[in-house]
């Protein structure tokens, strides 16, 4: 199950959002222009190391260990990863940000970023290998869109093995499927399995959830959204 887009118009351009995948974009290319060591270094100075937010490192970062909880929102781990990520915040961010404003969306964005970074950390607390990539940040998103707009329309690809076609999907099923699926494998998958931080998708989703209702313009409703093939 991939979104592709929803139908759910927006009334101001998304200035913000469209800034954070610039600049995520731009950084990424940066890391693959440096490649090899450089870009190792980059990663291992800039991304975030349970251990050294706990000081249980033997070695410190370029940056306090602190700032990481920032800056390792910005880096991502290859194609696959920014190219999902990215996706995800075009077609969700647009939405979340026109029901905030740019200000308190950018603020929210970034916050939702640090608590599922110390949500990953507090789940791999001794932990040397960094973490990066702005999923956590996107999971807040997501979490604020369940909330705001759980039933408006998802255009989603279905794959049924070799079987293609896209449907339309309520936004509560799209991303509470996607929740669960990140849930299970926190549970089921030792620390980071497979190279996801999966406690830290769930802490952000989670954190969204908890957070819109402080950030949204006051005039949005909660549950809105078009919904017009599923009343």
């Amino acid at each position: 199950m991939i979104p592709l887009r929803d139908i759910n118009p927006t009334e101001r351009f998304p200035l913000v959002t469209v800034f954070l995948l610039w600049i995520n974009i731009l950084i990424y290319l940066v890391q693959l222009l440096s490649g090899g060591q450089a870009e190792e270094a980059m990663v291992a100075s800039f991304g975030l190391v349970p251990a050294k937010l706990f000081e249980d490192a033997v070695t410190r970062g370029a940056v306090p260990a602190g700032m990481t909880l920032i800056t390792s929102q910005f880096l991502h781990g290859g194609f696959f990863h920014i190219a999902g990520n990215m996706l995800y915040l075009w077609i969700f961010g647009n939405n979340v940000e026109d029901s905030m404003g740019r200000i308190r969306f950018t603020v929210f964005y970034l916050l939702c970023g640090v608590i599922a970074a110390v949500s990953h950390s507090l789940a791999n607390t001794v932990s040397l290998v960094p973490m990066i990539g702005a999923s956590g940040a996107i999971s807040g998103i997501l979490g604020a869109y369940l909330v705001l707009y759980p039933r408006a329309r998802v255009i989603t690809l279905m794959i049924f093995g070799l079987y293609l076609r896209t449907v339309e999907v309520p936004a509560m099923f799209v991303l509470g499927f996607w929740f669960i699926l990140q849930f299970l494998s926190a549970l089921v998958l030792p620390g980071t399995g497979g190279g996801v931080a999966w406690y830290a998708h769930v802490g952000g989703f989670i954190a969204g959830i908890l957070l819109v209702g402080l950030f949204k313009r006051s005039n949005v409703p909660f549950g809105g959204g078009r919904s017009d093939h599923f009343l």
